[in-house]
């Protein structure tokens, strides 16, 4: 997803994001969500609390989104996301979402785009463990 897109769009409405300082946590995982984020500066990582242990899952930089899930159904957040070093963030709501995919139809599909990559990544993972533990075994 294109970052220029995002940011043009919304500093005609004044919206630059908020700043986040290192360490900082921008969602815990399993509240609940009705946003999506884009990061405008810097990165974040976004990590799963997996029993007494936490996962990194991602480290996200400027341009990427998290928590788009949020827009298309309203579960808890399945991770948390916090700064790495100083970052700003953008917070789409599903109403701003919908009026920048009314005015670019195409952000609809590049969204679709992005979170089937990450399905794709995910299914790989999970099929190369399955593979770590029959080697096991």
């Amino acid at each position: 997803m294109r970052l220029e897109r995002w940011r043009s769009a919304m500093e005609t409405t004044g919206q630059l994001g908020r700043p986040y300082r290192d360490g900082e946590i921008i969602v815990h995982q399993g509240d609940l969500g009705d946003c999506m984020y884009v990061v405008l500066e810097g990165r974040v990582e976004v990590l799963r609390d997996q029993g007494a242990r936490t996962v990194r899952l991602a480290v996200l930089g400027g341009g990427e989104v998290f928590g788009e899930m949020a827009l298309f159904e309203h579960e808890p957040r399945c991770a948390t996301v916090r700064a790495l070093g100083e970052a700003r963030v953008l917070t789409v709501d599903k109403k701003g979402f919908l009026r920048r995919v009314h005015e670019d139809p195409s952000l609809a599909f590049r969204i679709l785009r992005m979170m089937s990559h990450r399905i794709r990544e995910m299914d790989a993972e999970l099929a190369q463990s399955k593979v770590g533990e029959s080697v096991l075994c």
